[in-house]
């Protein structure tokens, strides 16, 4: 396995790839590790075979974060993460420092960002401003770099894989996304960097996100049409009952637009943002 940190040595290493004909899977992750990471890793293996090669990289993007979020805090262990790329068989690890990604940043020379103007306008669009701004823009300068044939994320942050999908199709990036399914600890939790945080009963507490998740979804299978007023309403006393869960947002939406709807009816998407206490987690599932 190489450890590649700088970006024009990563750049080049993709550019020899790609003449000789190598398919290139791509896991973009902002580190500290889990088995949900682990299984892109092996999705993006299994769709370019074993003479291709898979990149993961590892990298904190300041840019998605706002001002008063976790950016200082969140969790890193690179020594830790190596391992777990190189029993997973990942053949290459990009593990870039700001001045790689964002050069002429910090002394205000960096201007240049790549912003969806749609489905970016909703649910975590609006509760963190400049996030998906900052996504769009790391993804983009990634897919540059590393020029993926393949790329995987995974389907806990629903309204993220989407809106990279349009990105892709928007922008002609040459690559195939895939998005892989939400791995869930065996309480449902799904599987996420910041579970860390939740120290003591604020990680029984968290799984009051999966617990709203199959309430929804049990009440719109009995009922076929529900208000979706009716139903927030529902969810927000159910979260509400944990004394340390505070609501941020549940919405209904159609899957392909993210477009909110009035009614909620089986196969709609519900998606949801719960503060434990100070730890913000989301979740989502079509219902």
């Amino acid at each position: 396995m190489r450890i590649i940190s700088r970006a024009p040595a990563v750049q080049a290493l993709s550019l020899r790839w790609k003449r000789a004909g190598i398919k290139v899977g791509f896991v973009p992750t902002m580190g500290y590790l889990h088995e949900g990471h682990l299984s892109l890793v092996r999705t993006a293996r299994r769709h370019i075979g074993k003479k291709g090669k898979v990149v993961v990289s590892i990298y904190v993007n300041p840019t998605q974060f706002g001002p008063t979020e976790d950016l200082a805090k969140y969790p890193r262990d690179l020594k830790r993460d190596l391992e777990l790329c190189r029993e997973t068989g990942v053949d290459l690890v990009f593990t870039p420092g700001d001045s790689d990604m964002y050069p002429g940043k910090a002394e205000r020379n960096y201007s240049t960002y790549v912003v969806e103007e749609k489905l970016s306008q909703t649910m975590e669009g609006t509760a963190r401003p400049v996030h998906f701004r900052g996504v769009t823009t790391v993804v983009a300068k990634l897919f540059n770099l590393v020029l993926p044939d393949v790329a995987v994320f995974g389907q806990k942050d629903f309204q993220q894989a989407a809106i990279i999908r349009r990105m892709v199709c928007d922008l002609n990036f040459p690559v195939k996304i895939i998005v892989a399914p939400t791995l869930r600890e065996r309480d449902g939790l799904a599987m996420s960097s910041r579970n860390k945080y939740l120290l003591g009963d604020l990680r029984r507490q968290a799984t009051v996100l999966w617990c709203a998740l199959k309430i929804a979804k049990t009440i719109v299978d009995k009922s076929k049409s529900v208000p979706a007023a009716d139903l927030k309403s529902d969810l927000k006393k159910l979260i509400q009952i944990e004394p340390d869960a505070k609501l941020d947002y549940v919405e209904f939406f159609d899957p392909k637009t993210l477009l909110p709807v009035a009614s909620v009816k089986p196969g709609t998407h519900m998606a949801l943002a719960v503060y434990i206490g100070r730890t913000r987690l989301i979740d989502n599932a079509r219902l």
